[in-house]
């Protein structure tokens, strides 16, 4: 059922870890296969993070295969989903027989409870990305112009942004998670500064918009702020953040990511910040 399972982290684990144990522990990739649901499993808050790209036919969201004590059972059992579409074309996600259309940008946030999800549509990308819930809110829909957009920063510090809050208080109502997708004017390029943590919840990257030229990477930070780490990442790769790592990025250009999180709380501005003389 899961392509990989990622274990919780120390900080101290991150201390003199290679780059290829940081990419190994931190980095999802491959998270579109054509035809195939593909999901990953984080001990981080038990979020999991998947993608779907759609061949032929429809696919399907799979029910557990594990532990043993849940085969059988809907992926959806205990569990809430946020979709949202990152592909050029729109494409159709039918929840318990009930279809929705999803533009480009477009979410849509999947009960607890749900039994049966399918995705179609050859031109859309569904990211996906689901926490346990303990209580059952409405399906619903939410197109990127439904989203509470927040404008941050500016081209003289070459971070000049867009954040649009899809799944979170007073938009969409949810148990736990938290969504929302970030775009960069063109000419910026660095995001989320200055860098923070928030201990009470984790937090995943989706990047991606990086597919021109080929060669596009973003350099994401992490790590605590007196110790920082860096992963370069290729368009449509996520990256785990714990809740006592910094989270921020600089490209080769400017991008979109999608932000995600679950925990104990879902106040966005619940943050600690670090003044960028703090980091080391």
């Amino acid at each position: 059922m899961f392509h990989r399972t990622y274990h919780a982290t120390h900080p101290e684990m991150m201390e003199g870890a290679s780059n290829a144990a940081l990419r190994d522990r931190y980095l999802i990739d491959a998270l579109f296969r054509r035809g195939e649901c593909v999901l990953n499993y984080t001990h981080a808050d038990r979020l999991v993070i998947g993608g779907v790209l759609v061949g032929d036919a429809e696919v399907r969201l799979p029910d557990q295969t594990q532990p043993a004590s849940a085969a059988g059972q809907p992926f959806l059992q205990r569990r809430e989903l946020g979709i949202i579409n990152v592909g050029a074309g729109s494409g159709t996600v039918v929840v318990d027989g009930e279809a929705f259309t999803l533009d480009r940008l477009d979410c849509l946030y999947v009960a607890m409870g749900c039994a049966d999800v399918r995705f179609a549509g050859a031109d859309a990308r569904f990211y996906l990305v689901s926490a346990p819930a303990h209580q059952r809110f409405a399906t619903r829909k939410l197109s990127i112009a439904d989203a509470n957009a927040l404008s941050r920063g500016s081209m003289a510090e070459a971070n000049e942004r867009t954040i649009h809050q899809l799944i979170i208080p007073g938009v969409c109502d949810s148990a736990q998670l938290v969504m929302g997708v970030t775009v960069l004017q063109p000419g910026n390029v660095w995001n989320t500064m200055p860098a923070h943590v928030h201990d009470r919840r984790s937090e995943i990257y989706f990047y991606f918009d990086l597919d021109q030229p080929e060669d596009s990477r973003v350099i994401h930070f992490m790590g605590r702020g007196d110790g920082m780490r860096q992963i370069v990442i290729a368009n449509e790769q996520a990256v785990i953040s714990p809740p006592w790592s910094i989270h921020m990025g600089v490209a080769t250009r400017a991008y979109s990511f999608v932000w995600a999180m679950a925990g104990e709380n879902q106040d966005y501005a619940d943050m600690d910040a670090i003044d960028i003389g703090q980091l080391a």
